[in-house]
């Protein structure tokens, strides 16, 4: 019984380090909010749902519509072992609107006139949180391939930094 006891405060004692990553966000927030620029290029809030997991929103204008709503699910891992940058990785919808205005690069999309569009990205990215602040600095990268109304692909790049108040 004591050689358990032994044990398990072993394992206890391993693990507090892992401990101190409660979060990849500032200061342990759950919610923030902040500017992007790029495609797509206006507003952006994140959502941590878990220790690696969080909802990343995006309104604003890119070359698949203006406006253009957007939600993605991340994974966050520590690639680095550093507790200040993270790589993470998701899925997600974009919902565009009215005629696309790219930040990157300007054309046509799917889409003509006001039709709207539905598409799915996959994004992979790095965020730097700062230590004792309450931001998060990010950059992204990824693919766009639109569903409604045609069949069509694109890449999105985007820089932006949230809040956490």
């Amino acid at each position: 019984m004591l050689r358990n006891l032994k044990i398990l405060f072993v394992l206890i004692i391993i693990g507090l380090p892992e401990l101190s990553f409660a979060q990849y966000s500032p200061q342990g927030k759950e919610f923030g909010f902040g500017f992007i620029l790029g495609d797509p290029t206006g507003g952006t809030a994140k959502l941590w749902l878990t220790r690696d997991n969080a909802l990343a929103f995006n309104i604003g204008k890119s070359y698949f519509g203006s406006p253009r709503l957007g939600v993605d699910y991340l994974w966050h891992f520590n690639a680095f072992d550093s507790d200040i940058a993270n790589l993470y990785a998701g899925p997600g919808g974009v919902l565009g609107f009215g005629e696309g205005d790219g930040f990157w690069h300007r054309h046509k999309f799917v889409r003509k006139g006001g039709e709207a569009g539905l598409g799915g990205r996959a994004m992979f990215g790095v965020n730097v949180v700062p230590r004792r602040t309450p931001l998060e600095i990010f950059l992204e990268f990824g693919v766009l391939i639109a569903f409604i109304p045609d069949f069509g692909s694109s890449a999105d790049a985007a820089l932006g930094v949230r809040f956490y108040p």
